[in-house]
C-alpha cells in the first residue's frame, strides 16, 4: 500500500504523454475485453465498472442502490463511450472518452493536490500518471 500525490498538472501531463496515454489506455482496453473481440460489450463494460465498486460506498458504508437506478447508470455511461451508437466500444471511442474524463477531473482538481492511497500493484490511471511524473522528477534532478 502506498500515498501518491496528484493535481490537475500530474493528471493533464499523463493525458498529453501520447505514448504514455495510449500504451496505458489500450493496455486497459485490452484486460476489459474479454472475449476478445476488438470491442466492449455492455456486459464486459458493466463488469469492469461493478468491480470499482463506485456506486457500492457511500464514504466507506455500503448502501444499497436500486437495481433499475443502476442499469439506467451503466446504460447512460455506456452510450458516453459508444460515440457512434452502434451497440459498442471502440478502442478509439475508449482512448476518446477516458481522455474526456481525465481532461474534466484535471480541471477539476487544478492545483489543489489530493492525496489517493493505492496498492503496490494498482493499475489505475491516476497512479500511472503520478507514476510519470515522479520519473520525470527523478530523470530532472
Amino acid at each position: 500500500m502506498g500515498v501518491i500525490i496528484i493535481d490537475g498538472s500530474t493528471v493533464r501531463a499523463f493525458v498529453n504523454d501520447d505514448v504514455q496515454f495510449r500504451t496505458n489506455v489500450d493496455k486497459q482496453f485490452v484486460s476489459l475485453d474479454t472475449n476478445n473481440d476488438g470491442v466492449l460489450s455492455r456486459s464486459e463494460m458493466r463488469k469492469a465498472f461493478e468491480t470499482t465498486r463506485f456506486l457500492d460506498t457511500d464514504f466507506g458504508v455500503d448502501k444499497a442502490t436500486p437495481p433499475e437506478e443502476v442499469t439506467q447508470l451503466y446504460e447512460s455511461i455506456f452510450r458516453s463511450f459508444d460515440e457512434d451508437n452502434n451497440g459498442t466500444v471502440d478502442i478509439d471511442e475508449f482512448r476518446s472518452e477516458v481522455k474526456k474524463i481525465m481532461l474534466a477531473i484535471a480541471d477539476g482538481l487544478g492545483s489543489s493536490p489530493i492525496q489517493m492511497a493505492v496498492e503496490d500493484d494498482d493499475q489505475s490511471f491516476f497512479k500511472m500518471a503520478a507514476d510519470l511524473e515522479a520519473a520525470r522528477v527523478a530523470k530532472s534532478s
